[in-house]
């Protein structure tokens, strides 16, 4: 398969909320730190990896999260 050619350079996924998660990605963007820090000299090919992996580890949290919800009982009405 021919490889497609990139016209625009891949922007940082970065959104300015740079704190790490209890598995240590950015809470924001999802990246690790190694690929937060060693973004700008990745090329176009291995950002674009990053940005799948960012969108997985979204993915699995947002499952995580949802199931989370899911066994907890809805609090009563007190009224």
């Amino acid at each position: 398969m021919a490889e497609q050619l990139e016209f625009f350079p891949v922007q940082s996924p970065c959104r300015g909320i740079c704190q790490s998660d209890e598995r240590g990605f950015c809470r924001g963007c999802m990246r690790s730190r190694n690929e937060r820090f060693h973004w700008q000299a990745m090329s176009d090919a291995e950002k674009q990896d990053v940005l799948r992996l960012c969108r997985q580890r979204l993915q699995r949290k947002q499952r995580a999260n949802r199931s989370d919800a899911a066994d907890t009982p809805p609090q009563p009405s007190l009224f």
